[in-house]
Formats: C-alpha cells, sequence, structure tokens
C-alpha cells in the first residue's frame, strides 16, 4: 500500500506539541465588535474566560497546524463532515447531514441545509472537494496527508451539496480520520493560504475569531447563523495565552478567578486549587516521553542493545519524581490507559538485571552513552531518572540538553547522535491505533527513516503489518494484527514511550459546567454551558 511523502522540517515542527519555533502573525480583526484589548470578557453569563497553556501565534492553517493553542480554537470555529466526541471520539454528523454507511469503498455525503460560512456565504460541495483536493496533493504535502493518503483515493462531487468519497480499500477507522479535516471555503483561502496560516478564520463553526493578539489572546463571538448541532452557549469568549505555569495557575486561583477554565495545569497546583474550590482533573491521552534510537550507530543498531536500556529505566521513580504522580508507565506502545492499547511483549519494567543479561547477550560492555534532550522543565525532571538508571548498570550517560530547535536542526543536518530523549503526542488529530502508531513509524516520516535511519527488513516487516492490520476490515483479525504489531514495535523498540503523562484542566464549577479534562493539549467548549 501507498505510504505517505515525508514530512519537511518545518512541517515536524509544526507535528509536535514540543516545538518550540513560534511563526509570529499580525494581528486580525475578523470583525467590529470583539472584546477589547483588556484581556476580560467580564463576568456576565454570557461570557467566557479561558487560559490555554500554550502561544496562540503559530499557524492557523486547519490542514498544516498542530500548535495546541490554534487546534484547540480550530474545534470551535470550523466543522468537518463528522465530528467527534472530544474524549471518545465517537463519532456524529458535522456539516454532513448523516453519518454514512462506511463499510464499503464509497462513502457519500449530503451537506447540512443552511449551513453557512462566517461571512455568509453558503457551504457547498465544491468547498469539501477543495478542501480534500489540498489535504490529498503530494506537493502540498500538508501535515494531514499521512493520515488520509494510505486509504482515501479521492472526494468528487456528486450534487450541489453532496460528494462522494472513493476509498483505495474499506478503512475502518474512516469516520474517526474524518474529523481531523476541518472544510474551509474556496471562495476565501484559494490561492490565498498565508491568511489561513496567518491567523484569518472563516469557518462554518458556532464561534467565529473577532480578535488575535498574538502571545496575548484570541477573542471569540457566537456566530448567530450556526444551526449545526452544538451551537455556541457563550456570546463572547476570551482565550488567554499564558504559557508560564505561575500566572496560568493565578488565573484560575483565589475567590473571584480571573478565568472559568484553564488547561495544563501542573500536578504539583492540584491539592492548592482544588482547596481553592475548583474541579481539578486529570487526563490520561498520547502525551508521552519517548526514546529515539540512531539504529546506524553502533551498538544501538541491536535491539537487544535498545531493550536494555529501556529496562534499566525506573519508570515509577520517574512518574514519582519527573511527573509529580500523573503518568503512567510505558508497558505498550499506545497508552495503557487508552482502549485500543494492548499489552506488549516486552513490558519494560524496571529490571536492571534484566538489562544487564541483555547487554551481555548483545556482546556489549563498558557502553558510554550521550543522551541528547530538548530542554523543556518535564524532560529536564526525567531524564535525570534515565541517567541514573544507566549509570547504575555500568552505562556512562551524559546528558545533551539543548532547544528543541537547535537539536533538530542538528538532526535535520544528518549530525551523528546515539539516543533523543523528548516528548510529543498524536492524539491532537485521533486516537485510533493506526494513527497513533502511524504518526512515528511511516515508511517516509523525518522520525522513522532520516532520525532513527530504520530502513531496513525489520523496518519493513512492520510497516507491512502495521498496512495490513490498517485495511482489515474484520474486527477481531485487526485486533489480532494490532497485538501483534505492537508487539513487534516493543522487540525493536526503535521509537519508544518510556512514561505517558497526563494532562490537567482546572475550572470554577460554580461558573461553568459541561467541560472535561482531555488526554491532549487544549479545550473542548462546545458543550460548555455557564452556570
Amino acid at each position: 500500500m501507498s505510504q505517505s511523502p515525508s514530512l519537511s522540517r518545518r512541517q515536524l515542527l509544526r507535528y509536535t506539541t514540543f516545538a518550540g519555533a513560534a511563526m509570529a502573525f499580525p494581528t486580525v480583526l475578523a470583525a467590529c465588535g470583539g472584546p477589547s484589548s483588556t484581556n476580560k470578557t467580564g463576568s456576565s453569563a454570557g461570557s467566557l474566560t479561558a487560559v490555554i497553556g500554550y502561544g496562540n501565534n503559530q499557524s492557523w492553517d486547519p490542514l498544516q497546524t498542530a500548535s495546541a493553542f490554534s487546534m484547540a480554537a480550530i474545534l470551535h470555529c470550523y466543522e468537518s463532515l463528522v465530528e467527534g466526541d472530544p474524549v471518545t471520539r465517537a463519532p456524529f454528523p458535522g456539516l454532513a447531514k448523516a453519518l454514512p454507511d462506511a463499510s464499503g469503498t464509497s462513502l457519500k455525503f449530503d451537506l447540512r441545509d443552511g449551513a453557512k460560512w462566517h461571512d455568509g456565504q453558503p457551504v457547498v460541495a465544491d468547498d469539501v472537494v477543495f478542501t480534500y483536493a489540498r489535504a490529498l496533493d503530494e506537493k502540498e504535502n500538508v501535515l494531514i496527508h499521512s493520515f488520509f493518503s494510505t486509504w482515501l483515493k479521492e472526494v468528487r462531487k456528486t450534487g450541489e451539496r453532496s460528494v462522494e468519497f472513493v476509498l483505495k480499500f474499506p478503512f475502518p477507522y474512516a469516520l474517526q480520520r474524518i474529523q481531523c479535516c476541518k472544510i474551509l471555503p474556496k471562495h476565501v483561502y484559494e490561492g490565498k493560504w498565508a491568511d489561513a496560516a496567518a491567523g484569518k478564520v472563516v469557518g462554518s463553526g458556532p464561534y467565529k475569531v473577532v480578535e488575535q493578539a498574538p502571545l496575548s489572546h484570541t477573542g471569540f463571538e457566537k456566530f448567530a447563523d450556526y444551526n449545526g448541532p452544538r451551537p455556541a452557549a457563550y456570546d463572547k469568549m476570551l482565550w488567554k495565552s499564558i504559557v508560564d505555569s505561575a500566572p496560568r495557575v493565578a488565573a484560575i486561583s483565589g475567590a473571584k478567578p480571573d478565568a472559568q477554565i484553564a488547561e495544563n495545569i501542573p500536578a504539583a497546583n492540584a491539592e492548592q486549587l482544588r482547596k481553592a474550590g475548583r474541579t481539578v482533573e486529570f487526563a490520561d491521552g498520547g502525551n508521552n516521553l519517548f526514546l529515539l534510537f540512531n539504529t546506524a550507530h553502533a551498538p544501538f543498531d541491536k535491539n537487544l542493545v535498545r531493550q536494555a536500556l529501556h529496562y534499566a529505566i525506573d519508570k515509577n521513580k520517574m512518574i514519582e519524581i519527573g511527573l509529580k504522580g500523573a503518568g503512567s508507565p510505558g508497558t505498550s506502545f499506545i497508552n495503557p490507559k487508552l482502549p485500543s492499547s494492548q499489552p506488549a511483549s516486552q513490558d519494560f519494567a524496571y529490571n536492571p538485571e534484566k538489562a544487564k543479561q541483555l547487554l551481555q547477550q548483545a556482546g556489549v560492555s563498558g557502553l558510554k552513552v550521550t543522551l541528547s534532550t530538548t530542554n523543556t522543565s518535564l524532560v529536564a525532571d526525567c531524564v535525570k531518572v534515565i541517567k541514573e538508571g544507566w549509570d547504575a548498570i555500568g552505562v556512562q550517560t551524559t546528558l545533551d540538553s539543548q532547544d528543541t530547535k537547535a537539536l533538530f536542526s542538528k538532526l535535520d543536518a544528518g549530525t551523528d547522535f546515539q539516543v533523543v530523549a523528548t516528548t510529543n503526542n498524536p492524539m491532537q488529530f485521533g486516537n485510533d491505533p493506526d494513527l497513533l502508531i502511524r504518526y512515528y513509524y511511516d515508511a517516509k516520516s523525518l522520525l522513522t527513516s532520516k532520525y532513527a535511519r530504520f530502513t531496513g527488513p525489520d523496518a519493513q516487516a512492520l510497516l507491512a503489518l502495521q498496512d495490513q492490520a490498517a485495511a482489515e476490515t474484520d474486527e477481531g483479525k485487526r485486533t489480532a494484527l494490532n497485538k501483534q504489531l505492537l508487539d513487534r514495535i516493543s522487540e525493536q523498540a526503535v521509537i519508544y514511550p518510556v512514561v505517558f503523562t497526563q494532562l490537567g484542566t482546572a475550572w470554577d464549577p460554580k461558573a461553568i459546567s459541561g467541560v472535561r479534562a482531555q488526554g491532549y493539549p487544549g479545550i473542548y467548549l462546545n458543550q460548555a454551558k455557564p452556570v
């Protein structure tokens, strides 16, 4: 089966929640009368203030961005043909009138009657075809391309307000995957994708963006003509961008908090906020600290060495020290707390004696490792535990911490390295097992082929098994194939999670209801209501 084209360096940085390179854009006013630059909407029932722990100055192009702030906002401003529950991803009709039969190679959609863009123009089939033509274009190579290129052949117009998806083979996750492709208006963005990236938002969702203040806030207003399944409950919303944890926690603290809800809450602040009357919840998801080995650098070409180094890490200690209890050991490639996970043949439970035996079995002694890491506080706290474990089994370990952009620029340039430790979260895009794995393992991705140099027979067998599982329509057989795939990934351990981190959300239960913590960055307020 076809593989997706490689991601560019620029795309990979957008692809990751740890990306440090922010793309600045000018203030954009989509309409008059939006929230003022006082950074407050007020305290009336018709307005809401939220705090997001990420910058709002990266790309707002729905087909290209992985910015946590932008992606969360896009869920409120744009729609897919199929929408999904923010936690389970259970599908429901979005721009589509109804969910189609997704068991074959043809999916037919009629658009919702009366659906309009924020500029008042009707949503038509040409908009859907326009959007998917870009998503599938290898030359465009947008970020979400690989999530569709393996199974979707084309999307064609069958009427003024109807389209057909033509599949290469029956794809069991089609309705889940369609959720990550937001439909855009052709008359606004054709030939003007730079406007989308720069923060111009013209969607069909329940809220429209009326103000962009980079590195400060984004203002929203209720879209009066929205007639979809989840209408806006607030007349105005103001989302503050507060990257530093202390002021972010302060905004949701106190007797009269500035915000009704805040995400990216550190576990260390949870009890303090609960005592102040806030609800604080942590969710398991795809956020993980992982190791990536350079398989072209001996002895990391040997899977027994890679396994040994994983068995030498005390994950429970890492969760206690580095994550303040808000995490889970990586006993499978997919977070064991997720429904799509299955136990892997190598659980990598802390076992220093086994680690020593595996190194001996591999014929390796006196190993010295330089562990290249990104410099976020979470990574810095966690990799100390890795070094301690490796040193304890006689592997002399040197930590080389650096800025994310600097580290990956070196990898792009082909600089030799041994092992990298950093964080990532594919669940922003979906939670089906194929997506959670393909995000990392793909024949032409930078992570797999360029950085890990994982291209030989073992890699080819793994990727072939992945494609076989994705195309299997029988659920029982597909589950069995996914189990084989998870086993094989654990046995190779080329790119593999050490721990999965929980993500915290806090809100004032006296002011807002209908919200939940989610296992990926951002918030979802399309079901929120003022109390």
